[in-house]
């Protein structure tokens, strides 16, 4: 079956509200496509002014992140019923930054994603591994473990309709980026787990992305393998390079 790409943007936290407006107003006609979803993930206090930038186009808006409770005394922390009532569709989870800086742990991230499916938002789960765990050989098997941790409990037809973002942490931000048979290699590698954890048509439906310095150069190359479904952008997302990178 052919699945329909995704690119995301991860604007990590850069831009301020009246920035986020004028870069997505310059964004917008670069990135009309009717090949690929677009998304742009931006920060909590951007959501509310980017929903309104983005009507009347295609374009969806993410959040970086959100909390796995309801509501309640969780000082600072963000709540899906939040995401849904203020427009949002997608919600990325488990960055590596989130696991680096505010250690959020695999079940964190299984708790999140749980949270999203009930409130009806797309999870963005991302998985990558270390320098050092890819220098020791151990990328696919640490790999299927975040990915087996973080759908524990998820019923199939929510499996096929998340995202998957593999982002090799030695690649963020880094201009360094996985060559293509690596990111076809740990890319097939997670649906072959998902066949594993559920079966072959959920396997299939579930959609794959790279993530990692992805840019216009590299996009056509690594978004045109079989288990590669579009990308997590970060740095690029916020210029105008993220327009070619949709339109690859």
């Amino acid at each position: 079956m052919s699945r329909r790409k995704i690119i995301a943007g991860n604007w990590k936290m850069n831009k301020t509200p009246s920035e986020a407006v004028e870069l997505i107003n310059t964004l917008k006609p670069l990135v009309a496509s009717d090949a690929a979803d677009v998304v742009f993930c931006v920060p909590a206090i951007d959501i509310i002014p980017a929903v309104e930038a983005v009507k009347g186009t295609k374009i969806a808006i993410g959040a970086e992140n959100m909390y796995f409770e309801e509501k309640g005394a969780y000082t600072g922390e963000i709540s899906p019923s939040m995401l849904t009532d203020a427009g949002v569709s997608y919600v990325i989870l488990g960055h590596s930054e989130r696991r680096q800086y505010f250690k959020e742990t695999d079940e964190d991230v299984n708790a999140k994603v749980r949270k999203a499916f009930e409130h009806k938002l797309t999870p963005i789960i991302c998985v990558g591994e270390s320098l050092k765990q890819r220098e020791q050989g151990v990328t696919i098997d640490f790999i299927r473990q975040q990915v087996k941790i973080a759908f524990s409990g998820i019923e199939s037809e929510n499996a096929a309709a998340a995202v998957i973002a593999y982002e090799p942490i030695w690649a963020i931000g880094t201009g360094k980026v996985a060559t293509t048979d690596q990111a076809q290699e740990v890319c097939h590698a997670i649906r072959a787990c998902i066949s594993e954890l559920y079966d072959e048509s959920t396997a299939e439906k579930i959609r794959i992305q790279y993530g990692g310095s992805v840019s216009a150069s590299s996009a056509a190359e690594l978004f045109s393998q079989p288990d590669i479904d579009g990308g997590l952008v970060g740095g690029a997302s916020l210029k105008t390079d993220f327009g070619s990178i949709v339109n690859y």
